[in-house]
This record gives structure tokens, C-alpha cells and sequence, in this order.
């Protein structure tokens, strides 16, 4: 398997690990983690799936990166996408665990965030881009100077009021998982001794180059 095939490989296993992280959080049925605050409330004023949702909500943040100064390569494309869609049939098939009590929902909570984080680590680590979300964290990180810790954290606190204001669903996971997502990714980061900022990520033009050239 050359390099290119090995990278991109990874790319997909952590939007998938991404996308069954955030998948299980909903099915915990606890409150809606940040993100997914927002993205229900968009879903549910334009009356589209979430998964959709997430879907449009990342080409306006993805945009909204590049005007920041991050790379838009093929893995942020691939997140925009994939993850919403790979939400919608993962949700659709109704296969994961649901919980009416509150221990246990917490527990899916916790585990679908220990998910998300590690889906992250594989899919930024893969140097295709980082995804529209991860790109503002890192955006953010870089300007500020900040913890990523810290500057997820924040994120995620302003999209759980914007999500609210459009009518998201917000309940206790939705405070767990605003204060302990961005411990979660952290803390992963420093497991791995990998520092995002310090990744190359290919733009498109990269990409294809490499791709059709001898290195690929």
C-alpha cells in the first residue's frame, strides 16, 4: 500500500470514528453536544435531516476557515460530507444502544466523545486538511495562542447558544459535553505527543499533484 493510499485510509477511518462518536452521543439521549445543538436547530428550522445539516453548517464554518488562513484540502471537503452522511444512515439504521436512564446515557455520552476525539487525531493526522471545525480550532489556537483545549471549549460554547437560540434541544450532555470535549480532545492529542498545528496539510492542488505524480 503506498503512503497516499495509507493517509487517505486513515482519513476515512477517523471521519467514520467521527461520525459514530457524534452518532452515539445523540443516541444517548442526554442533550445534544454542542455541535449537534446547532445542527438540530438548523435541521429542525429548514426541516432536513441532521446529518444535512452538519452538512451545510461545515461549508459555511469550512469558508469561514479559509478566510482564517487554513488549508482547504480533500479531507475538509470529505468532512464536510461524509460525516453528515455517514450520520444520517448510522442514525437511519437505528442500531445503536439508547438509554432512559441517566447514568447509563452519560456513560454513551462520555464514549461516543472518547470517539469523536480519537476520529480526530486519525483524520488530522492524515495531513488532507483538517476538517471545517477542527480548521477554526486550529485557527483559533494559532491566533490565540490558547490551549486547543481551551479554544475547543469556546467553540463549542458559542455554538450551544446559537444552537439554542434556533430552537436545538440542550439538556445535561450538552454542559458535560461542552467543558469535557475539549479535555477529551486534548487529552488525546497529548497521548499521541501530536500537536496540530505543526502538520503540513496538503491544499487540493497538492493533493492531485502528488496523486498523479510519482510520489503518490
Amino acid at each position: 500500500m503506498t503512503s497516499f493510499s495509507k493517509r487517505f485510509s486513515k482519513l476515512l477511518f477517523g471521519l467514520f470514528l467521527c461520525a459514530l462518536g457524534i452518532s452515539i452521543t445523540i443516541a444517548a439521549q442526554v442533550g445534544y453536544s454542542p455541535w449537534e445543538v446547532f445542527h438540530a436547530g438548523v435541521a429542525s428550522t429548514f426541516h432536513i435531516e441532521i446529518g444535512t445539516a452538519s452538512i451545510f453548517v461545515g461549508l459555511i464554518i469550512g469558508i469561514l476557515s479559509l478566510l482564517l488562513g487554513e488549508k482547504i484540502g480533500i479531507g475538509t471537503i470529505l468532512n464536510m460530507v461524509l460525516i453528515g452522511l455517514m450520520m444520517n444512515v448510522i442514525l437511519g439504521a437505528n442500531i445503536l444502544p439508547t438509554s432512559e436512564n441517566l447514568f447509563i446515557g452519560l456513560l454513551l455520552l462520555m464514549i461516543g466523545i472518547a470517539i469523536f476525539s480519537l476520529g480526530s487525531y486519525f483524520y488530522i493526522g492524515s495531513g488532507f486538511g483538517a476538517g471545517p471545525r477542527d480548521s477554526l480550532m486550529v485557527a483559533v489556537t494559532r491566533i490565540t495562542k490558547l490551549p486547543i483545549g481551551v479554544c475547543r471549549s469556546s467553540v463549542e460554547l458559542v455554538a450551544v447558544f446559537a444552537g439554542w437560540r434556533l430552537g436545538g434541544l440542550i439538556g445535561l450532555g450538552t454542559v458535560v459535553s461542552a467543558f469535557c470535549i475539549g479535555f477529551f480532545i486534548h487529552t488525546t492529542f497529548r497521548l499521541f505527543k501530536f500537536d496540530p498545528t505543526t502538520i503540513h496539510h496538503e491544499n487540493l492542488q497538492d493533493t492531485f499533484t502528488i496523486l498523479f505524480s510519482s510520489e503518490a
